[in-house]
């Protein structure tokens, strides 16, 4: 009959390896996962790549033109974006972001400046709502598969607050995924919204003529402007994630694999040890009976 050790180590195994293939279905499960995130974030450059071409230049032709979106104004409030995951088991993935906005939340509390919070993910709620701070507005059940209706509503919440004047600026700490093995927390200006690369109407050299005039365009064009970048930072951070919840699942079940090995070689030592002490308990009974 095993010893009380031998069957402790035995269920330490059954127990680790139980883990073991739930580590392993989870990285199956973010390896698919991943791969289709990839396209995404691929299929959207176009769209991204478009739209930043046509702002640029209708900003160039509009000569300077004002717009809600494009006030930069005194700083008296600011907003804080951060995007994280609502499942764990990803690693680092939510820690260097939440620990790059919390750093910033308390410089600009340093700076005597208002804060709202927003939140995309259960990770981040969690984290800074134990932390005391008060979130303005919260964004669940969004990064896994992020859509284009989901980015329009965070937009949409970000640049009504922004055009009441509630904020004065948005700031968003995100993860940039660069490949499957490197993604890296960055920050980034959401609002006031900067079109990427202006031009003067002077170096505007495309020829466009613009019905009713680019200024009112440029109007249209912002808001739709704003939610591609908010749709692009979606869709990194979910590359991101299923990157890292990969990484995280691939070493867990690394390691289970080994501590099994360990385990396995400690209860045949254990085992060992038992025949042993049978076989010299039945050899000194035998002698007994011999001298008997």
């Amino acid at each position: 009959m095993a010893s009380a050790e031998l069957r402790q180590i035995r269920r330490r195994i059954r127990s680790v390896q139980s883990t073991m293939k739930i580590t392993r279905a989870m990285e199956l499960i973010a390896s698919s996962r991943i791969v289709k995130a990839q396209q995404r974030v691929a299929a959207a450059q176009p769209y991204t790549r478009a739209m930043n071409e046509v702002v640029r230049s209708v900003a160039g032709a509009s000569g300077g033109a004002s717009h809600p979106l494009l006030d930069e104004r005194e700083q008296n409030t600011a907003g804080v974006l951060i995007v994280t995951s609502d499942r764990g088991l990803a690693g680092a993935y939510n820690t260097n972001v939440m620990r790059m906005a919390e750093a910033r939340l308390i410089e600009l509390k340093r700076q005597k400046l208002d804060l709202r919070v927003y939140v995309i993910g259960k990770k981040a709620q969690a984290y800074f709502r134990y932390r005391g701070y008060l979130l303005e507005n919260t964004f669940l059940g969004v990064t896994d598969l992020p859509g284009y209706g989901d980015a329009r509503a965070v937009a949409n919440v970000l640049m009504n607050d922004y055009a009441e004047g509630s904020i004065d600026s948005v700031e968003v700490f995100t993860t940039r995924y660069v490949s499957a093995l490197t993604q890296t927390a960055t920050r980034m200006q959401l609002l006031p919204a900067v079109p990427p690369g202006q031009a003067s109407a002077e170096q505007n050299t495309s020829g466009f003529s613009y019905e009713p005039n680019a200024e009112e365009i440029l109007g249209r064009l912002l808001p739709r402007y704003v939610e591609a970048t908010v749709f692009g930072i979606l869709l990194d951070a979910s590359a991101s994630e299923h990157a890292a919840r990969r990484r995280a699942m691939k070493a867990a079940t690394e390691n289970a694999e080994e501590l099994t090995r360990l385990l396995t070689r400690q209860a045949n030592q254990a085992r060992q040890a038992e025949i042993t002490t049978e076989i010299s308990e039945i050899v000194g009974g035998a002698e007994a009976l011999t001298r008997g």
